[in-house]
Order: structure tokens, then C-alpha cells, then sequence
């Protein structure tokens, strides 16, 4: 079904933007796992504010919804542990201003789902994008806090990294003060602006993944493709590998593994890349298409990024680590 992912650890999500809640059950987490509840916090803030980047916040370039996300467990976890049931758990919505799109209830926004939802199901919800919102990645990151600590107890860990920001590689506290800079500039002319995620599996041991159509490498781009704004995925060498002679690739990977061989892990780390596009609502006048094809430009009226990279970390990780967890269950 279009709302789970996982085949042992398995997540249904549900939930639209400005409802009442957004939410979750996660089947098939083993017992006995303790949650880490000061990381549950973590996570939840991170994708509210977004990533400090060597000393940089890039808070102020974040939607100003500001929602408690304070996540209640209906059932499934007892005295911060796990009972190997259904875990299912639920986050209010309370900043929502549904009117706020209702200019929108018969245009359509580029680079959403507006179209092609009602296209699919004959009706969308306006209301922010309803259940095609970012939102619904909050239910994401609570499941995956959940799959961290899977494999917390195998002495795996998962770290996404903000690579770039509107076109500038970060590495220091003076480029990450440069994309600031430039992320200002953007927002000042009502615009917004994308850029690059890295995530790199440590500690994850030989033998996970499957041949064939069930490769680690395609269970992890299916599940980090289905997030919002994610336009292109690559591993290890990725895209620059077809610039490379046979020899120097081999030559280049016997130094830099790229921890997938045959979609199989081969004990290595994982580094995965991926490249996001920027938020397709901007404050200067977004152009909107009718029923007719005809366009509108309107301003928004809704709370939206300047630039949702720094915020979107937290949720890659949330992703691979509810890949992995599931393959390690499933084997």
C-alpha cells in the first residue's frame, strides 16, 4: 500500500497538513529495544529548526508554523522499552490556518501535487498540500527514532550532513556563513533556494541486502526518493563513475569502497547523496495553472521555507535507518 513502507518493520503513516493529527504504526520492532527519548526530542526539534552547520542556524530560513510535535504512544512501548506490538503514536496539529489556501482550491501549484492528485484520487485537500505535505515527515522521524535504536543495539549509526545550500558547498563556519548569506538574499526577494544531503551508514556489517531487484541500494533509494523534494540519489562513486576508465575505477574503489557490492553491504560504510530541489512556493508570486491551463500568479498566504535542507537531515536519516532496520529484522 502507498501509505507503508518495510516488509517486517513496517510503517503506515496518516495525516494531512491542517487535520487534526498527523501519526503512525510501526509494526514488527522486536521486543526489548529502550528508546531513547532525549533523542525522540532531538529529532523532532531538528526537523522543526532545521541543522546547526559549524556553528550556523539556518532557523530563521524554516517555515514560521511552529507546532509543539509533542508525540503521544498509544501503545506499543511500556516503561520506554518496546513490547514487540504495534507501535502506534500520534502528534496533534495546532499552528493550522486551512483558510490560508483557499485561493488554492482551484489552481494548481508548480512543482506540488496539486494536479496530479486530484488527477489520481478525483479530489485533493488545498490545505497545504494536505497529505502530499512535508508534514507528514514528522511521523517519519518518530519511526525512526525507533529504527536508530534497533540499530543502536547492533552498533550502527546513521548521519545525514547538510553538503550545500543555493549552490555553495559547505565544509567550514565561513561557507556555511556564505550560504547564510546568500539564503538572506533569497528570502529578502521572496524566493527560496535547495541543495545536497549526505547520509553515511557507520558500523554496518557485511551481508545486508538481497540480489537482484531487492539490492540495499534500491530498498534505500525507494525509501529516500518518497521524500518530498528529493530529485536524485546516488552511492558510492555515483555519478562521477562514468567518467572513470575501468581501471581507475577500480583502482579509485579499492581505496574508496562504496560499501554495496552486488546489492549486498560488504562491511564497509554506506555513503549515500542526494540532491533536493528547491520549495516550489515562493513569496514573490508563484504562478498557478486553472482547470483551463490558464496562469495566475498568486502570493502565498501559507507558511512556507526558504530553503527546507537543513530541516530535511533529520528525515534522511530517519529513512535509511528504517531501510536497514527492516532488512536486519527481515534476515
Amino acid at each position: 500500500m502507498y501509505n507503508s513502507i518495510g516488509n517486517t518493520l513496517r510503517l503506515t503513516t496518516f495525516g494531512e497538513s491542517h487535520g487534526t493529527a498527523i501519526g503512525g504504526i510501526l509494526d514488527g520492532c522486536t521486543a526489548n529495544i529502550p528508546i531513547d527519548e532525549q533523542l525522540l526530542r532531538s529529532d523532532i526539534q531538528r526537523r522543526q529548526v532545521g541543522d546547526t552547520l559549524y556553528g550556523v542556524s539556518f532557523e530563521q530560513f524554516a517555515t514560521p508554523r511552529h507546532e509543539p510535535d509533542n508525540v503521544t504512544f498509544l501503545s506499543g512501548i511500556l516503561d520506554g522499552t518496546t513490547l514487540g506490538t504495534p507501535i502506534a503514536f500520534v502528534i496533534n496539529n495546532s499552528d493550522t490556518n486551512g483558510a490560508d489556501y483557499n485561493v488554492l482550491q482551484s489552481l494548481y501549484r508548480p512543482l506540488h501535487a496539486d494536479r496530479t492528485w486530484e488527477q489520481r484520487f478525483g479530489r485533493r485537500d488545498p490545505r497545504g498540500g494536505g497529505r502530499a505535505s512535508a508534514r507528514e515527515t514528522v511521523a517519519r522521524v518518530v519511526a525512526g527514532v525507533v529504527a536508530k535504536s534497533i540499530l543502536k543495539t547492533h552498533d550502527i549509526n546513521v548521519i545525514a550532513t547538510v553538503k550545500s545550500l543555493a549552490g555553495i558547498e559547505i565544509s567550514n563556519n565561513a561557507t556555511a556563513l556564505q550560504a547564510s548569506q546568500i539564503l538572506a538574499d533569497i528570502q529578502q526577494k521572496g524566493d527560496t533556494a535547495g541543495g545536497t544531503i549526505t547520509c553515511t551508514v557507520e558500523g554496518m556489517p557485511a551481508g545486508i541486502g538481497n540480489p537482484t531487484f531487492d539490492r540495499l541500494q534500491s530498498r534505500l533509494a525507494y525509501a529516500l526518493m518518497s521524500i518530498p523534494t528529493v530529485r536524485a540519489f546516488e552511492f558510492g562513486q555515483g555519478s562521477s563513475a562514468p567518467n572513470l576508465t575501468g581501471s581507475e575505477y577500480i583502482a579509485y574503489s579499492q581505496e574508496h569502497t562504496d560499501g554495496i557490492i552486488g546489492g549486498i553491504s560488504d562491511g564497509n560504510p554506506v555513503t549515500i547523496r542526494l540532491a533536493l530541489h528547491p520549495v516550489g512556493t515562493i513569496a514573490q508570486g508563484t504562478p498557478c495553472l486553472d482547470r483551463d491551463g490558464n496562469t495566475h500568479v498568486v502570493k502565498p498566504q501559507g507558511r512556507h521555507d526558504t530553503c527546507h535542507v537543513p530541516r530535511t537531515a533529520v528525515i534522511v536519516e530517519a529513512m535509511t535507518a528504517l531501510t536497514i532496520a527492516d532488512l536486519m529484522i527481515t534476515q
